[in-house]
């Protein structure tokens, strides 16, 4: 049964609505030996009300695709939300359309949600808004969008023919990477176009580290009796034109992940966790993983 009384969602561009609060599979895949606990903590998730699932065709080779694609075996299709990415290398009319049935194969469906291209490198953003808008004229795709695409790069996109499909964009967010506030997030607001947040409780390493051990954050955490990571998620969620992916494997944290939505942080909340990362006031260098 749900954790969820309801399930927070969010409106694409083309009136979809999708989960507000979904998994990551970024690291799935890569350990055999892992396999079995990586199917359960999705599965668990989903039965949490967590029925977005998103992965790649890079994480651990298309292996993490494979993961979920068993994880949601026994889900009815209509009962999860998919999304997957296409290397940029790949994303042109000789080689995306086998890259996304390889995707649908492993997945073992026969269709996305939505396919995004994993970062721009050298993409040619017509041919890329081409080769979508044909996997959604062959129904493997119901929609696409972009990923770690800066301001520029979405003015870049919408320069070219069908550009202005695409219906999200994914980007790195959390407490202390907050570089989109300054102007992508206004400039996709104007165009009614939502993020995804990959890492919104940092990914390892210090920042994460950082967040958990901040003492604004921590008091904060007391005061809901939740803990630090459900607090720096449900700072990512007070955007309710952004979904988030946390990617976990342990019962315990996909639990706490899906309880998270339901913390509603008050302005004197968000000033107070803001005091060691603050708002930015100027224009940074995306953020990328």
């Amino acid at each position: 049964m749900s954790i969820l009384s309801e399930k927070p969602v969010l409106t694409l561009p083309d009136g979809r609505t999708m989960p507000r609060l979904g998994q990551g599979t970024w690291r799935m895949g890569e350990d055999d030996l892992k396999r079995t606990e990586e199917v359960a903590a999705l599965r668990y998730g989903i039965s949490l009300g967590m029925s977005l699932i998103d992965s790649a065709e890079m994480y651990a080779d298309g292996q993490a695709e494979d993961v979920a694609g068993e994880a949601i075996q026994v889900i009815k299709r209509e009962d999860v939300f998919l999304v997957s990415k296409v290397y940029p290398e790949n994303a042109n009319r000789r080689i995306i359309f086998e890259s996304c049935d390889q995707t649908l194969k492993r997945f073992g469906v026969t269709d996305l949600d939505l396919y995004l291209l994993h970062w721009r490198e050298d993409a040619d953003l017509a041919e890329v808004a081409y080769c979508m808008e044909t996997l959604v004229d062959q129904k493997k795709i119901k929609g696409w969008g972009v990923s770690n695409f800066d301001t520029f790069d979405m003015e870049d996109l919408w320069k070219v023919p069908d550009g202005n499909k695409c219906a999200i964009n994914q980007v790195l967010y959390n407490l202390g990477s907050r570089g989109i506030e300054f102007d992508l997030m206004p400039w996709q607001r104007e165009r009614n176009i939502p993020f995804m947040a990959y890492c919104p409780v940092a990914q390892g390493a210090s920042l994460r580290e950082e967040l958990l051990e901040d003492k604004h954050v921590r008091e904060v955490a007391s005061k809901y009796q939740v803990t630090p990571m459900q607090i720096l998620l449900s700072f990512v969620l007070r955007h309710e034109d952004m979904a988030a992916i946390p990617k976990a494997v342990e019962r315990a944290h996909v639990k706490q992940n899906a309880a998270s939505i339901q913390i509603k942080l008050t302005e004197d909340d968000l000033a107070w966790i803001s005091k060691s990362f603050p708002t930015p006031t100027f224009k940074m260098e995306m953020e990328k993983i």
